[in-house]
């Protein structure tokens, strides 16, 4: 990270001065890191960052730390969290100067335990969490007006929501309605925010830093969204693996008339540790599916974020199991509610986590679907030990490495079930994916030409884990929705 001071005309940059100085990682992180990972101190002298190590165990490490430097960079960084080997970060200086915020996990190498909100004291070192109550996950943050109040956001029942912490007490309270915010800027006594549900893309809106009715202030996609038609969706509940109540969505197709039936397409979210919510999304979007006349059902099974910690804890270590169980529930329970979903005519299809679900349901539960589609899944899990970058998640949710913990890895294997596939399959997978490496996927098609079972294979040589550029999407959803329509065509 450098930092540089603009000459006196305002245009011309003094040669910038390295503020990282002895340290090897990344700042912001990769892949998804932002400016949330680093702040000033009021007065400008100090920056607040976090960082991870690289050096050689970093495919295996969760542990980042915050650091704070001289933004002159006279001398060298200073790690604040040394303390804790779990996840340290997102930095936010009090207006007094007084306090660091930061968000924190308890359990190193585990990417989806809980962020708690912590508060250092930067005079005596002292540290409290602020929310240890708060069953949700903090996201990045910033602080109210008044100094009282930090403004987050988590996944909350199959929303994104915007909630305001009181320091204090830590109480949580949800402002705003149902959607998803994707992104908030606190501003005196109002609050701007990046706002999308299923049927609507983001446009921005202010609301009072109190909550409430919020006011839209742009309308970016009026014109093309009058000319668009998208499917009605509603929640469902229902009663999961081990008796605990999950949460779905369906959502109607374009065109619904009462008293039709049609086909559907039975996604399964990645992840593990994520889910399917109220919004708008430009990969994965089911108003895809809906607009080429498909039912789209949903499932947010055991190990989704937004039900508390130990939800989402409970998919380690059981990949194959409660989640699968949640999936069949949902299923049943999706059909038995809504008369318009056609049964016979369904498949499913999922990504990454949802990807390895797809493998495994080929094997443990193909008799409902007349077609799968796989994108960058996990078809071996052992091997996936040995080649994924992120060695980390493989070692937290197989608890151990692979030859040490065989067994784990072994216990639910797609690999292991390839004697059972039956379903006409379509295999994505991207030259350029390093979290699950392309051999994964051709190791899956060619099990499925060898067995004689009808499949194609997409690839994209320069896209990663997910499909990025334009026309790369037009193509992966041309394909996907040709498949499903070759399958259920009545």
């Amino acid at each position: 990270m450098f930092i540089a001071d603009f000459g006196a005309d305002g245009n011309t940059a003094i040669a910038p001065t390295l503020l990282t100085r002895g340290i090897d990682g990344d700042v912001p992180s990769r892949p998804f890191g932002g400016d949330d990972e680093y702040t000033f101190s009021p007065d400008g002298k100090t920056v607040y960052f976090d960082v991870r190590i690289a050096s050689t165990t970093e495919p295996w490490s969760t542990n980042f730390d915050i650091y704070k430097v001289p933004s002159d960079g006279s001398a060298a960084p200073k790690n604040f969290t040394a303390m804790n080997p779990a996840w340290d970060g997102f930095p936010l200086a009090s207006a007094d100067g007084k306090t660091l915020y930061y968000l924190a996990m308890k359990r190193a190498g585990f990417e989806a335990d809980r962020f708690g909100i912590m508060a250092l004291d930067l005079a005596n070192g002292n540290t409290r969490e602020i929310d240890p109550n708060w069953d949700r996950t903090a996201g990045s943050l910033q602080l109210s007006k008044n100094g009282k109040v930090l403004y987050t956001t988590a996944d909350d029942n199959g929303d994104h929501a915007l909630f305001g912490i009181d320091i204090a007490s830590g109480k949580a309270t949800k402002l705003g309605g149902p959607g998803q915010v994707e992104g908030f800027s606190a501003a005196g006594n109002n609050i701007v925010i990046a706002h999308s549900t299923l049927k609507s893309p983001a446009d921005l809106f202010r609301m009072d830093a109190s909550g409430g009715k919020a006011t839209q202030l742009t309308h970016l996609n009026a014109a093309r969204l009058a000319e668009a038609q998208m499917g009605d969706y509603e929640f469902y509940t229902f009663k999961g693996a081990d008796g605990a109540t999950v949460q779905g969505y369906v959502v109607k197709p374009v065109g619904y008339k009462k008293g039709k039936k049609y086909p559907v397409a039975f996604v399964i979210h990645g992840g593990p540790q994520g889910a399917m919510t109220n919004e708008f999304h430009y990969r994965w979007n089911p108003q895809t599916y809906a607009g080429q006349g498909f039912a789209v059902v949903t499932v947010n099974f055991h190990g989704s974020t937004g039900y508390g910690q130990a939800f989402t804890d409970s998919i380690s270590g059981d990949w194959g199991d409660k989640p699968l169980v949640d999936l069949q529930k949902g299923w049943a329970a999706a059909l038995e509610k809504y008369t318009f979903l056609d049964g016979n005519r369904a498949c499913a299809l999922g990504a990454s986590y949802g990807g390895y679900m797809v493998y495994w349901i080929a094997g443990n539960w193909n008799q409902p679907w007349k077609c799968l589609v796989d994108h960058d899944g996990v078809f071996d899990n052992r091997m996936m030990g040995y080649s994924t970058e992120e060695l980390w998640f493989s070692e937290w949710e197989n608890k151990g490495t692979p030859w040490d913990r065989p067994e784990n890895f072994e216990k639910f294997n797609p690999v292991d079930y390839v004697k059972n596939w039956r379903d006409p399959m379509l295999v994505i997978h991207s030259a350029h994916d390093y979290r699950i490496p392309i051999e994964q996927g051709i190791g899956a098609f060619t099990a499925l030409q060898r067995r004689g079972i009808p499949s194609e294979f997409l690839t994209f040589p320069d896209e990663n884990h997910w499909v990025l550029k334009p026309q790369n999407s037009v193509l992966w959803h041309d394909t996907v929705n040709a498949w499903l329509k070759k399958w259920t065509a009545e």
